[in-house]
C-alpha cells in the first residue's frame, strides 16, 4: 500500500528583516568585473568583488589549516601597532631556532622550510618598511643560526639552503638602500665576521655588501681588511690548520682586490695578486686592468710573463673551466694579448695570433675576427684557405662541427662522404647528431652515414635511455632512404635495417619504439 506523506501545516509569515537590503551581507552582489578578467582568476579585481566579510571568512579558514599563514596574517596585524611588535614576533621565532637541537628528517623538512620562509617573509615584507635597521639585524642573526639549522636538517634538496640564500639577498638589497653612511656601518659591522671566517654563514654578505656600497665609503672597509691580515693569529686562531689560515687570508685579499676594482686602484688590485700568488699571478686578469687604465705596454709585459711551473696558485673562475676545457684559460689569455696588441697599432702580430689560433683549433670566432681585419677583397681568398684548412684538419669530428656551424655545408657532406668509417657514434654523438640534421635537406648520403653511426654508437653499447634518439635517427634514414643513389652506400637501406634485427633483435625496448 502506498505510504502518503503527512503535510506539514503553513508557518506563518516572517517579521521582516530590518537590514535594508535583500542580499546578505556574506554574499556579495555581482560586482561587474573588467573587460577580460576571468571570475575564477584571483586578481585585485576578482577578488574585490568577493566583498570585505567573504574575504575575511577565507583568511580566517586558511589560518585554521596553515601555520605558515596564520604567521604571516599575525605578523601583518602586528605592523599596525609598531615595528617592536613585529620584531617581538621574529624574536621569539629566531630564539626558538637558536635552542632547537632536535634532528628534522625529509617527513617533517616541508613544514619546516614553510616556516623558515615565512620568518624571513615576515622581516622582509612586515618589518622592513617600518625599520630597516631592524630588519638587518633580524636578518644576521637568522643566518648566523645557518650552520646550526643546517647541521640538524636532511637537506636533501637543497630547499633549507635556499632560504639562507634568499636572507642573504634580502640583506644585501636592504643595505644598498640605505643612506651612504648607514649603509658603511652596516658593512663595517660585517668585516669582523668575514676576517673569522670568510666562509661562514656571514662572511659571503660582506663581498655582496661591497658590491652595492658607494664607492667613497670603500677606503674605511679596505683598511680594517688590511688590518685583518696583518694581525698575528691568537687563541684559537693560532691553533688553526695553516691551509686552513692561508685560505682565509686568500679570501681577504681576494675581496680587497674587488674594492681595488670597484676604486678603479690598478696598482693595489696588481699588488695585492703579488700577494696571493707570488710566481703564479693571474697574468690575464692584470693585463686586462692594465690595459683597462692604458698602459698597454706594461699589459703586454704581464700577457707575456713566465710562470713558475711550481708555485702554489689558487683557484680561478678559468680553472673551473678547464675541467671541463683545458683550451678556454690559454684562449681567453690570447684574446687579451691580442687586444693589447691592437691597442699598440700591432696589428700585424694580432692578425698574426688569430691565424695561428684558427689553425690550431677551428676558433670560429677567431677566425671572424681575423677576416674582419683584413683589407677589402682580401678577406674572400682567406676564407677559401680557411675552409681548405679545416677540411684537412686531423681531427675529423672538429672539423666538421666547424663547418657545419660556419656553415660551409658542400665541404662538410664532402668530409663525411670521404671518411665514412671514421665517425664515433658513441663518443661524439653532441657533435654527429646536429651535423646528420642540419646536413639531412641537401646532402642525403651524409646524413645516412650519420644517423647509421649514431644508431651503432647507442646499440652496440646497450644504452637503453637513448633508444627513443637512436628511434628517431633510424625513422630518419627511412625518410631518406628513398632519396638515396642506388647503390650508393653499403648496405642498402633494407640490408642495414636487416643487419639491426639480426644483431640487436632482442632490444625489444628499442623496437618497440620503431615508427611510435
Amino acid at each position: 500500500m502506498a505510504r502518503t506523506r503527512a503535510v506539514k501545516p503553513e508557518a506563518p509569515p516572517k517579521a521582516p528583516s530590518k537590514v535594508s537590503s535583500p542580499v546578505p551581507s556574506t554574499v556579495p552582489s555581482k560586482t561587474p568585473l573588467p573587460k577580460g578578467t576571468r571570475r575564477t582568476t584571483p586578481s585585485p579585481e576578482s577578488l574585490a568583488a568577493l566583498g570585505l566579510d567573504r574575504l575575511i571568512g577565507l583568511i580566517l579558514g586558511e589560518t585554521a589549516r596553515n601555520p605558515g599563514f596564520k604567521k604571516l596574517v599575525s605578523a601583518a596585524l602586528a605592523s599596525l601597532q609598531g615595528p617592536e611588535a613585529v620584531a617581538a614576533i621574529v624574536d621569539r621565532r629566531l630564539t626558538a631556532l637558536e635552542g632547537a637541537r632536535s634532528y628534522i628528517d625529509w617527513q617533517k623538512r616541508r613544514a619546516f622550510a614553510a616556516d623558515l620562509s615565512a620568518v624571513v617573509t615576515v622581516i622582509v615584507n612586515e618589518l622592513r618598511p617600518l625599520d630597516p635597521g631592524a630588519a638587518l639585524d633580524r636578518l644576521r642573526r637568522f643566518l648566523e643560526a645557518a650552520d646550526l639549522v643546517l647541521d640538524r636538517v636532511d637537506d636533501g634538496n637543497g630547499a633549507i639552503q635556499g632560504i639562507f640564500e634568499r636572507a642573504s639577498a634580502a640583506y644585501v638589497e636592504i643595505a644598498g638602500a640605505l643612506p651612504p653612511e648607514a649603509a658603511s656601518r652596516v658593512a663595517l659591522g660585517l668585516v669582523r665576521p668575514f676576517t673569522d671566517d670568510p666562509f661562514g654563514p656571514l662572511g659571503a654578505l660582506l663581498g655582496e655588501t661591497v658590491s652595492v656600497l658607494p664607492v667613497d665609503s670603500l677606503a674605511e672597509i679596505d683598511g680594517r681588511l688590511a688590518e685583518a691580515v696583518a694581525r698575528p693569529e691568537t687563541g684559537q686562531g693560532q691553533k688553526r690548520a695553516a691551509a686552513y689560515q692561508l685560505d682565509n687570508k686568500t679570501e681577504i685579499l681576494r675581496l680587497r682586490q674587488a674594492i681595488a676594482d670597484r676604486r678603479g686602484d690598478s696598482e693595489a688590485y696588481v699588488a695585492l695578486e703579488s700577494q696571493i700568488a707570488p710566481g703564479s699571478e693571474n697574468r690575464t686578469e692584470i693585463a686586462k686592468r692594465l690595459l683597462g687604465v692604458g698602459r698597454a705596454q706594461e699589459a703586454l709585459d704581464w700577457i707575456r710573463r713566465k710562470q713558475e711551473p711550481n708555485a702554489r696558485r689558487t683557484t680561478t673562475r678559468a680553472d673551473l673551466i678547464a675541467n671541463f676545457d683545458p683550451r678556454v684559460p690559454e684562449r681567453e689569455r690570447l684574446v687579451v694579448e691580442i687586444e693589447i696588441l691592437d691597442a699598440l697599432g700591432r696589428i700585424a702580430e694580432a692578425q698574426n695570433l688569430r691565424w695561428g689560433r684558427f689553425e690550431q683549433e677551428l676558433d670560429a670566432p677567431m677566425l671572424r675576427s681575423f677576416l674582419a681585419k683584413l683589407p677589402d677583397f682580401e678577406d674572400e681568398e682567406a676564407l677559401h684557405r680557411a675552409l681548405d684548412h679545416a677540411g684537412a684538419f686531423p681531427d675529423p669530428h672538429r672539423a666538421l662541427a666547424f663547418l657545419t656551424t660556419w656553415p660551409d655545408l658542400r665541404r662538410a657532406a664532402r668530409l663525411v662522404t670521404d671518411h665514412p668509417t671514421v665517425w664515433n657514434g658513441a663518443l661524439q654523438y653532441n657533435i654527429l647528431a646536429p651535423a646528420a640534421d642540419v646536413l639531412a635537406q641537401d646532402h642525403p648520403l651524409a646524413a645516412t652515414i650519420l644517423y647509421r653511426r649514431l644508431i651503432d654508437g647507442i646499440l652496440d653499447y646497450g644504452r637503453s635511455p637513448a633508444y627513443p634518439h637512436a628511434a628517431r635517427y633510424l625513422a630518419e634514414l627511412d625518410g631518406l632512404a628513398e632519396r638515396l643513389e642506388a647503390d650508393v652506400i653499403e648496405p642498402d637501406p633494407a640490408g642495414y635495417r636487416a643487419k639491426l634485427k639480426r644483431d640487436h633483435g632482442r632490444k625489444h625496448g628499442f623496437w618497440s619504439l620503431d615508427r611510435i
